[in-house]
């Protein structure tokens, strides 16, 4: 059987499995992403736990080649440039240490286009020629397929939704900038919403006499799923800018389908349902009713991993020449 390695690393875990054609993740395991240590450090051991795994799980199989998403990873260069939450320097050759490791071909790209890639092979994107991947975690990433490519851009870095100006002047971003709509729709965003209503409303809530600091995302979802009000505000707010924002992509992009994942879309209709209102209220008439928002069938089965392997699948693999991409 042939397999692919899919590799997910994220600022605080690298997540890594074995996954057929078919998209079925067959081994999977993971090690705490350390970039105190150097990163030539990091990813030898990233290449024996792999080993240990293919030595474990894939002794009759045939490793074809590693796809790998890694926050700021670029498919151009092979590198991950300029990672804000990775305490490395600004150009790592992911790529090309790995296939200098492992021997196989190598492709990286950014975590958001793993995970848009992985919709358009396995998951609700199957067979849709133009759509967007949103990932909502601990920050906001995006992958745009157009007529049924992957849009990289001339430098590889297209895509940074997460990264247009949702509110002017608005709350700081790790990019530097203010008011980045990741900075208002992701799981930080939604605690900083919530944090605000709190000072300048005196809308009930459980989380009055809570301790401010020991609030997390979680804890909002599991209230507003219970119906406290201002945990729904929180929700509704972070819907609104993130619906109003889509429809602006949607201006210039023309998708058919907005796909959401990650830890905010796991709350599934408390984000959907307003993303989806400010929305329709906000797309330009020629666009009504062409483009469907829905939350991924993926998400909770490691779609990073499942992404990765699915660049590799979609690579030519010969042109690679067991070296990198």
């Amino acid at each position: 059987m042939d397999l692919m390695i899919g590799v997910d690393l994220g600022g605080t875990y690298t997540k890594f499995g074995l996954v057929t054609e078919q998209g079925d993740l067959i081994a999977e395991n993971f090690i705490k992403t350390d970039s105190s240590t150097p990163y030539e450090v990091f990813f030898a051991k990233l290449h024996d736990e792999i080993e240990n795994l293919k030595r474990t799980h894939a002794v009759a199989s045939k490793i074809k080649g590693i796809g790998i998403g890694a926050p700021s990873g670029n498919h151009l260069s092979g590198k991950i440039e300029n990672a804000s939450n990775l305490n490395w320097p600004d150009f790592i050759p992911v790529a090309k240490m790995m296939a200098d490791h492992s021997g196989l071909p190598v492709a990286v790209t950014n975590d958001a286009n793993a995970a848009a890639l992985g919709e358009m092979r396995y998951g609700i994107a199957k067979g849709v020629n133009n759509f967007i991947s949103l990932t909502l975690g601990t920050g906001l990433g995006s992958g745009i397929v157009n007529d049924g490519k992957l849009l990289y851009g001339q430098n590889g870095h297209a895509g940074e939704l997460g990264h247009t100006i949702a509110v002017a002047g608005g709350r700081a971003c790790g990019c530097g900038r203010k008011g980045c709509l990741e900075t208002y729709a992701s799981a930080p965003g939604l605690l900083n919403t919530l944090l605000g209503l709190l000072h300048s409303t005196e809308t009930k809530s459980v989380f009055r006499k809570r301790n401010h600091s020991s609030i997390t995302a979680k804890d909002i979802t599991r209230e507003a799923a219970k119906g406290d009000e201002l945990s729904l505000k929180a929700f509704n707010k972070t819907g609104q800018i993130l619906g109003e924002k889509l429809a602006d992509a949607v201006a210039f992009l023309n998708p058919s389908l907005i796909v959401l994942s990650g830890g905010l879309a796991n709350s599934g209709s408390l984000i959907l349902e307003p993303t989806r209102e400010h929305f329709e209220r906000n797309l330009l008439d020629i666009f009504k009713g062409t483009v469907s928002i829905q939350l991924s069938e993926i998400s909770k089965k490691n779609a990073a991993i499942l992404g990765a392997a699915a660049m590799m699948w979609e690579q030519d693999l010969s042109i690679l020449n067991g070296q990198y991409v």
